[in-house]
């Protein structure tokens, strides 16, 4: 994975997200938009996200909603995601 926080050659020395992108729940393909790992996801609704790390790990966190949740995510799965509304990933 690059830098996270590297853009268009430049350090992004603030960690500022430049992007929402709406997650399409997936259980075999990362989703979190095209060649990006998000540093994490804003829910809508409460309940359940399944979610696999950057690094492979596979986690489930139960959210309240509006809740903003701060990991490295390359895919957020259908399988044991239970929150409503739209899921966003917060891409740098």
């Amino acid at each position: 994975m690059s830098n996270p926080f590297s853009y268009q050659n430049q350090i992004n020395t603030t960690g500022l997200i430049k992007d929402m992108v709406p997650v399409t729940l997936n259980d075999n393909a990362d989703n979190v938009g095209t060649d990006n790992v998000a540093v994490g996801l804003y829910n809508e609704g409460a309940g359940n996200i399944t979610f696999i790390t950057n690094e492979g790990t596979e986690r489930v966190v139960a959210v309240p909603a509006n809740f903003y949740l701060l990991c490295s995510i390359k895919r957020v799965k259908s399988t044991g995601t239970t929150v409503t509304g739209t899921l966003h990933a917060l891409v740098v």
